[in-house]
């Protein structure tokens, strides 16, 4: 038995924040509904990179396993009958919709800790449910602009630099996924029910803490200098190095032992805290022009019996195949009834007693919908007069 086996959560999320942090809840044992509009969910339409899937997409794939869907039309007085059933049922609410609009439909905190109150009400934006942002539409990149995080990498004359990654969405899912377990456990003890808000921008912005008190305690500026360095607050060498044959990572060695190992007089008589700021530029540039003199291999071998921080820099293909990851087991594999053998990265917290699992893929577009409603206590005509009418919509396999 999973951990969260016997909680039931209702997923009123798109896109990428709030379908992750349901996705986590189902990976860990709870009964996960995806309810979305009679049409589909957003992100079934819209595809990263094009990998359009056969039924389902790439994108809506990779954050929507674990879940049983429900295609309901919420904007009919049927939908929110049906969505009243769900709630009495509930444990945990998750939205992101725009500001005012789960009031406009009726799915409001204060709505529905009415019907439940031993809901526990996931709320994620962009910017917080008030203030001069509220209506502002969340997303990713323009709040990585926003955050402050793209002139802590690069060089001065670069333009600012974006993550490889959604990292914004990321950690605002990783939020929700925690403020429900933590409400949850609250629950636990005392009963009660009660409303989470998470929003992106202080997300991106509480996991800079070190930068950010660095910034507001420290008094150091946020300057870049005219070395492709990879963190305006950590000394030199700190980046991504060219060799022979290919690219490293090197993480701040102490100078001395990094000038012995690669041949290069200068860093003997460096402090490390002193000359690894105020050199910066020099020991970035000595440093390229010595690794460009020999293999990736040859130099993360050196490092290694040197014990200097060094790694390679993979790309997705590399990733796959590196030794720690299938150890690690971090990609699970299981089989879709439409998408075939489908491989993507588990849940990456394990547990001796109560392991997470992959029981099943994305579903598709109100693949659940009967199902769930005899759930609930629909009597089957009620079901079809539902169906007939467009209230709901069940798709098969």
């Amino acid at each position: 038995m999973s951990i969260l086996s016997g909680y039931r959560v209702i997923d009123c999320t798109i896109a990428m924040a709030g379908p992750f942090a349901a996705q986590r809840l189902g990976d860990l044992g709870a009964d996960v509904i995806k309810v979305e509009p009679t049409s589909g969910e957003w992100q079934r339409h819209t595809s990263a990179g094009g990998a359009k899937g056969n039924r389902v997409n790439a994108s809506f794939l990779s954050l929507n396993r674990n879940k049983r869907s429900l295609a309901v039309n919420l904007k009919s007085g049927e939908g929110k009958e049906i969505l009243t059933a769900l709630v009495k049922r509930g444990d945990v609410f998750l939205q992101n919709y725009r500001t005012g609009v789960p009031e406009r439909l009726g799915i409001d905190y204060a709505t529905l800790s009415q019907v439940n109150p031993r809901l526990v009400y996931v709320s994620i934006s962009g910017y917080g449910d008030s203030g001069p942002y509220a209506n502002r539409p969340g997303q990713d990149l323009v709040l990585q602009g926003m955050s402050g995080a793209m002139f802590s990498v690069g060089r001065e004359s670069d333009a600012p630099s974006a993550s490889g990654q959604y990292i914004v969405d990321s950690i605002a899912a990783y939020n929700a996924f925690e403020g429900a377990l933590a409400a949850l456990l609250h629950r636990e003890r005392t009963g009660e029910g009660q409303l989470v808000k998470v929003n992106m921008l202080d997300a991106i912005t509480a996991i800079q803490m070190q930068e950010l008190s660095v910034f507001t305690v420290g008094g150091k500026p946020q300057r870049r200098s005219q070395e492709p360095h990879a963190h305006v607050y950590i000394r030199a060498p700190y980046g991504v190095f060219e060799t022979q044959d290919g690219y490293i990572i090197l993480s701040f060695p102490p100078l001395r032992k990094l000038g012995e190992t690669i041949g290069e007089p200068f860093f003997l008589d460096l402090e490390d805290e002193v000359d690894g700021w105020k050199r910066r530029d020099e020991i970035f540039a000595k440093t390229r022009e010595r690794l460009k003199t020999a293999s990736s291999q040859y130099w993360l071998e050196t490092f290694q019996a040197a014990d200097i921080w060094a790694g390679p820099v993979y790309g997705y293909a590399e990733l796959l195949k590196d030794p720690q990851i299938e150890h690690n087991q971090t990609f699970v594999e299981y089989e879709h009834p439409t998408e075939g053998r489908v491989k993507t990265p588990g849940f990456p917290i394990k547990f001796s007693k109560t392991p997470s699992t992959v029981w099943k893929g994305a579903p598709l577009a109100g693949q659940h919908t009967r199902e769930i409603l005899s759930e609930l206590g629909f009597a089957q005509e009620k079901i079809e007069t539902f169906v007939k009418r467009g209230i709901v919509v069940e798709t098969k396999l």
